[in-house]
């Protein structure tokens, strides 16, 4: 009998001292339960054992802790889902309690409360739970804090609105509930957003608001034991509040890093003490002037009024004009905050500066208009006040007209001994007659040098190869060499004037030209991100100046940027179109061409059927070209990579086929970005880009949209119908 009783004893005395990890595993705990503190070693652990929450020991320290959530049950792995206090440790002292108005308040050894937030308004602390569900959310049925990022910079208010200083940059119409387990967050109104991994099994995700005011979805990779972004609210980390600080300019690297630096636009130096962070070189005075700064934006002043005028404001320091073709103009009163360059704003900011100050901006666009014109004022002395005879007046006026009909002569000789040594007379006279502030004219051996002999192909084409190069200047240049031109010299100079006034945002600007040693090459402004090929089609081979590595890593361009790319192409062809104030000829005029120009497999049928050539035969192959963004491949490597070399077969009805026979849309995707296709985000800009293409590809060109057409239907704002199935024809070679 006494062996019996002490083995109870001791048994009871073992299950006294079992471990508080293993005796507390329910998924809350009451008001009973608490004050909660760091000595009693006690945590909650969710029903499906994958999220654990309570006082974590910081590093080796045994003494300093943080209350956090954390992924349980990965061997190893520390990696913490939230933590309330990674800027304040707590001491042994420390507690989590429940307050009378059912508030959960983290208090530490100064009796501070380190989870500030409103009671609910039915707050019970005899009804209150503090429940760890399986998606790893510790919640509260009578109250909830806002998510706070660790440097405590942004908020994430009301599970719906990313804000810093109480300015909102990024907002949702419905609250997120909570993030599932498949890797889609469901929000108030029963929508999901989902995340790039979304379905995949034995994955662990979580949410998380990042200290660079970002929030996003991370996914643990079991293979790799590396946490990778799924998910992410702001595309353009440089529109997030507070990046930079007053009158600072946020860029982003060119990489796809999140990295970003803050620079100073003009007339302004960095804050002393603080690199994000810029403050005026000359006070503004009375004499003041604006700086024009292409892509850059501010969106914090302290009233941004939509006025007409800037300089009548001693406090206005700038305005944005919109380059929509709507004229929308806004001011910056008081400061400027939130400044950040991106070619996305599609706005010009002009910033108020001293008439003294003599930097300039360095990002300048392709906006700034040519100057066209050179007046010249020619004036005549009157008569002499006493001459009052016919006689006199008529000698006065003769000797005049003959003096200067004789100094014109002496001129005009002069100017011909002068350029002398050019071979065509006629060459030489329409060079000088080029407008004011239009191309300059380079000489072969000018352009051979600064390409190094035209070692560096960048590009080639059916009508000519592209060569980098660099003036003397330290411009950086596209050099491209003109094959098989027809036509004399004056209609060379007449076309080379036209292009130099052509402007527009997504048209390069011409610097220059060379015409001599039968030679015809024009001289572009570089393009510093190389052709867009590279960045959809991985097969495409390596120009000589890049290495496999370069083009390989070459950013993939997601759904939104490709759709931009097609409407910004589309709205530059319909300026040279109908809105281009140089183009010499009408709309319903037909050019007639000895040969056939451009590069096969986007050419119009009028080439081969030997019709007359309008513009609509540039619809044509606008719309070849449009259906490649979405591919992701060129329309001839098609055929090859879906294994058909029928005869037969043609891209455009075989894409027409899958949109409108089969319905399958998707089948057509560009694989290399398939996975983030979302048909709520992107279905409705994929089906306008594919449907809008098939109607450019129409084998009649009157069926065929003007380009004004195309990019209203890529807009949405023209409605597309269903177009006929497009025509097989056959280029053959002379």
């Amino acid at each position: 009998m006494s062996l019996l009783l002490f083995f109870f004893y001791f048994l009871a005395l073992f299950l006294c001292n079992l471990p508080p990890l293993l005796s507390q595993q329910d998924r809350s705990f009451n008001f009973s339960d608490f004050p909660w503190t760091p000595s009693q070693n006690k945590f909650l652990i969710s029903s499906n054992k994958v999220f654990a929450a309570g006082f974590k020991s910081i590093g080796s320290s045994a003494n300093l802790y943080t209350f956090s959530v954390w992924y349980y049950n990965i061997s190893g792995n520390n990696t913490l889902v939230w933590s309330a206090n990674d800027d304040s440790p707590l001491t042994r002292n420390s507690s989590l309690v429940i307050g009378d108005n059912g508030e959960l308040r983290l208090i530490n050894s100064s009796g501070q409360n380190l989870l500030p937030g409103q009671p609910s308004a039915t707050g019970n602390r005899n009804s209150t739970r503090l429940v760890l569900e399986d998606e790893g959310n510790l919640k509260m049925k009578t109250n909830g804090t806002t998510i706070r990022s660790n440097n405590d910079k942004f908020i994430f208010q009301n599970s719906k609105s990313l804000v810093f200083n109480s300015s909102q940059y990024w907002a949702t119409d419905n609250p997120f509930l909570r993030l599932e387990s498949s890797g889609e967050v469901v929000q108030a109104n029963g929508a999901t957003l989902v995340s790039s991994d979304f379905g995949e099994p034995n994955r662990l995700r979580r949410l998380k608001l990042d200290s660079d005011g970002n929030i996003r979805i991370y996914s643990f990779d079991l293979r790799s034991g590396e946490w990778e972004i799924v998910w992410l609210a702001v595309q353009e980390i440089c529109t997030v509040h507070g990046t930079c600080g007053p009158n600072a300019i946020c860029m982003k690297d060119a990489t796809n890093s999140d990295s970003t630096s803050c620079v100073c636009p003009p007339g302004f130096k960095k804050k002393s003490g603080d690199n994000s962070s810029c403050e005026i070189k000359i006070p503004l005075g009375e004499n003041t002037k604006f700086l024009r700064l292409d892509y850059v934006n501010f969106s914090g002043g302290a009233d941004q009024s939509n006025l007409s005028r800037c300089l009548a404001n001693p406090n206005c320091l700038g305005f944005a004009f919109k380059l929509d073709g709507h004229g929308y103009c806004v001011l910056q009163i008081d400061r400027l905050l939130f400044g950040y360059w991106s070619p996305g704003t599609e706005a010009a900011f002009y910033l108020r500066v001293d008439k003294s100050e003599t930097e300039q901006f360095e990002f300048r666009g392709m906006t700034s208009l040519l100057e066209t014109t050179c007046p010249v004022t020619i004036s005549l002395p009157l008569p002499p006040e006493e001459s009052d005879t016919t006689t006199r007046n008529l000698v006065i006026i003769c000797t005049l007209f003959a003096a200067e009909l004789i100094s014109g002569i002496f001129f005009f000789w002069g100017f011909l001994r002068k350029y002398i040594k050019f071979r065509d007379m006629a060459r030489t006279f329409g060079l000088e007659f080029l407008p004011a502030g239009g191309p300059k004219r380079f000489t072969y051996a000018e352009l051979k040098a600064a390409t190094n002999d035209f070692s560096n192909l960048i590009g080639k084409g059916g009508f000519g190869d592209v060569y980098k190069g660099e003036l003397p200047d330290h411009r950086v240049v596209a050099v491209k060499c003109l094959k098989n031109v027809a036509g004399g010299d004056g209609e060379f100079w007449a076309e080379v004037t036209i292009i130099a006034r052509m402007h527009h945002l997504n048209l390069v600007r011409l610097w220059g030209f060379c015409a001599e040693k039968g030679q015809r090459i024009l001289v572009y402004e570089f393009v510093p991100n190389g052709s867009l090929d590279k960045y959809l089609f991985r097969s495409t081979p390596v120009p000589s100046n890049e290495s496999l590595a370069q083009v390989l890593n070459a950013p993939i361009l997601d759904w939104n940027i490709r759709y931009r790319i097609a409407l910004g192409v589309a709205r530059s062809v319909a300026y040279l179109h109908e809105e281009c104030l140089e183009w010499l000829r009408k709309k319903e005029d037909m050019i007639s061409m000895s040969r056939i120009r451009g590069t096969r497999g986007y050419m119009a049928p009028e080439w081969v059927k030997m019709d007359p050539i309008t513009p609509k035969a540039d619809v044509y192959s606008f719309g070849m070209v449009l259906l490649e963004p979405v591919s992701g491949a060129r329309n001839f490597d098609m055929q090859d990579s879906l294994l058909d070399n029928s005869e037969d077969w043609y891209f455009p009805r075989w894409a027409f086929d899958k949109v409108f026979k089969e319905m399958k849309v998707e089948d057509i995707l560009d694989r290399q970005i398939k996975h983030c296709f979302d048909n709520r985000m992107h279905l409705e800009l994929v089906d306008r880009m594919v449907k809008t293409a098939l109607w450019c590809l129409q084998d009649r060109p009157e069926a065929r949209p003007s380009m004004g057409k195309v990019a209203k239907m890529l807009e949405g704002t023209v409605e597309i119908t269903e177009p006929r199935k497009p025509t097989i024809f056959y280029l053959v070679d002379e």
